[in-house]
């Protein structure tokens, strides 16, 4: 039976999930090597040029017709709308379900939605949001909750979109699929827990679900930057691993190792975190904080441990069990 899509349904889902004209569009068929369903962008056949996301577009989506993925930022404003957390691992949902627990704590109330191999959690904003501060809340709560990020030295973990801090003119980043439409590998419409399984129930659900205010963001942000520089100065426990110099006598100095140029942002120098760039990420070159009156102390708003960091300078820290 096919499923019909109102012109309300319709509008209030690109006021809800489209935050610019960019998209992706899933292959019908799998691919013939690896059998797997590949994104591709649309292009105009007359001319080669990419096709602009429509109303018409939408409701073919919603419909089943074709199936969609989202970019979430817009290179405009370095902004987007929500944050969705992608997770399809073994215990992808339980993480996901303490996510959106803590996150209600914190009176930000997340739509779960199922997916293939797991699911995405999907936050939503009263108005566009800058993607860092959006990664770094969601990175926060990660690592406070000790839910793993992939790429962070893990294989298995979330993955956080937007991906990128901000995008240049004519890129796009990382697009995920749109919600409520069918998967075509799964041959599945996948729905979000908490409303009926049709349109006009999920609609009606995000729409009513509280959204994050652009204040509320910033005091969040602003208090997991607090934790983030409470927690430099803390020492290992006792019986924990003792650190062993590299050999020449002399203390690991990160600043004699950042070749990138460094800004100051109050108390910090910032610029691109090393482990963050080996993962192909921080293209704004300010997730690693180096604190100015003691570089000892550095952190990488992203997440990435000081174990990564010096790994990815060439330093690695080296250990010795204690006697």
């Amino acid at each position: 039976m096919r499923v019909q899509a109102s012109a309300a349904v319709v509008s209030n889902y690109g006021k809800l999930f489209v935050n610019r004209g960019a998209y992706t569009v899933q292959s019908a068929k799998p691919h013939t090597e690896s059998g797997r369903y590949y994104y591709y962008r649309p292009r105009v056949k007359a001319t080669g040029q990419p096709l602009q996301l429509t109303t018409e577009t939408l409701r073919q989506h919603l419909e089943g017709e074709i199936t969609i993925a989202l970019y979430a930022i817009n290179p405009a404003t370095q902004c987007s709308k929500w944050v969705a957390i992608d997770a399809d691992y073994k215990q992808a949902m339980d993480d996901l379900l303490k996510l959106q627990d803590d996150l209600e704590r914190q009176r930000i109330y997340a739509a779960l939605e199922k997916s293939r191999r797991g699911g995405h959690l999907w936050i939503f904003f009263e108005s566009a949001q800058p993607a860092r501060a959006c990664r770094v809340l969601i990175y926060g709560v990660a690592s406070r909750l000790s839910v793993p990020v992939k790429g962070s030295g893990t294989v298995d973990g979330i993955e956080v979109f937007p991906k990128q801090d901000s995008v240049k003119a004519g890129e796009f980043g990382n697009a995920i699929r749109g919600p409520l439409g069918v998967h075509r590998g799964a041959s599945e419409r996948f729905w979000f827990y908490g409303a009926n399984y049709d349109l006009e129930s999920q609609m009606s659900y995000l729409r009513r679900l509280p959204k994050v205010s652009g204040g509320q963001l910033k005091r969040l942000v602003a208090a997991r930057l607090e934790e983030m520089e409470a927690s430099k100065g803390k020492q290992e426990p006792r019986g924990a691993r003792v650190r062993i110099s590299r050999g020449n006598g002399r203390e690991f100095r990160i600043l004699e190792h950042l070749g990138g140029r460094l800004r100051k942002v109050g108390r910090n120098y910032v610029t691109q975190c090393p482990s963050c760039a080996a993962a192909g990420h921080d293209r704004g070159a300010d997730n690693l904080a180096v604190r100015i009156d003691d570089p000892r102390y550095y952190c990488c708003w992203a997440g990435c441990t000081k174990g990564m960091i010096r790994e990815a300078l060439g330093c690695p820290i080296r250990y010795r069990q204690p006697a």
